[in-house]
């Protein structure tokens, strides 16, 4: 095991003691960037993309924030920029607790999301074969974690917790392929591609440029694309809503959907992966850092 190795695992032991909740921000962040990427932040001279996110993390706390990546509010902000034909039905909640989910109330085929997190979700494709304990079980996880405080993405910290019910999406194929456009100063450069995310251990990522040709850096997490899928019938129409919903901000990832020729809207991201993206090359780390122009003031 090496040094980074050991001390990414004893910082989170410590994280799950909860004995680091106490660290002011700043001193977090540099503490826990040197354990994932195995250097020293620079915030004084951020040149990396992730450095970068680290920056803005601390320096870059607008109120509307909160409201972006809530995963409920989000939808009636978004429609409000694009209309409400991009957004994925609510079809229950949302719910303050597991024990107010009334599963016979829901269709035959659903996902349920925790509004304040990343990845506390259940889908469900058949409502007779669902295990009822076990999603109350992961709901009830998500709903106890405290998803600001590990990688101290301030637009977390104030997000109600809440539990909702949303429309089961997927294409004619039986597919639900992930378009995440990241957005510099309102415009897109290049989008990462996903498949199968619902299991993110034989999920499959490649970032992709807008004319449509893999880049020439990827994501060491995870396995990339074996091919590249056709390219969305509407993606012109997606890289103008994602200028939309980015304008006037540093930094800004926004996921869509394309569901037999209809755009639907995923979510809103200020720091993926935390601000701590491995990338492949690590080179490409600066690359794409060039990218983001950090404002003068804030």
């Amino acid at each position: 095991m090496s040094y980074n190795e050991r001390t990414l695992k004893c910082h989170k032991k410590l994280e799950s003691l909860n004995l680091l909740d106490w660290m002011p921000d700043r001193l977090y962040l540099r503490e826990y960037f040197f354990c994932r990427m195995g250097k020293k932040l620079d915030l004084k001279h951020p040149k990396t993309f992730n450095e970068k996110l680290q920056w803005l993390k601390i320096y870059d706390r607008k109120p509307v924030y909160t409201v972006m990546v809530d995963k409920y509010e989000a939808k009636r902000y978004v429609a409000e920029k694009i209309g409400d034909e991009y957004i994925i039905p609510v079809v229950g909640g949302p719910w303050n607790s597991v024990d107010e989910i009334d599963f016979n109330s829901l269709p035959n085929r659903f996902v349920l999301k925790c509004t304040h997190d990343s990845g506390g979700l259940v889908v469900c494709k058949d409502k007779n074969g669902l295990n009822v304990d076990n999603a109350k079980a992961v709901l009830s996880h998500s709903m106890e974690n405290n998803y600001y405080l590990h990688g101290r993405e301030w637009p977390y910290k104030n997000v109600p917790r809440k539990i909702f019910a949303e429309q089961y999406m997927e294409d004619q194929n039986g597919q639900m392929i992930d378009y995440k456009f990241y957005c510099f100063n309102g415009e897109p450069a290049f989008l990462y591609v996903s498949k199968g995310m619902e299991d993110h251990h034989t999920a499959q990522v490649s970032f992709v440029t807008l004319d449509w040709k893999m880049a020439d850096f990827g994501r060491s997490d995870y396995a990339p694309l074996d091919v590249l899928p056709p390219k969305p019938h509407k993606f012109d129409e997606m890289i103008d809503i994602a200028k939309t919903l980015s304008k006037d901000i540093p930094f800004l990832r926004v996921d869509l959907y394309e569901i037999d020729d209809k755009i639907y809207f995923g979510e809103l991201t200020f720091s993926p992966c935390g601000g701590f993206m491995p990338f492949e090359p690590r080179k490409a780390d600066e690359e794409v850092g060039r990218l983001l122009e950090l404002p003068c003031s804030i």
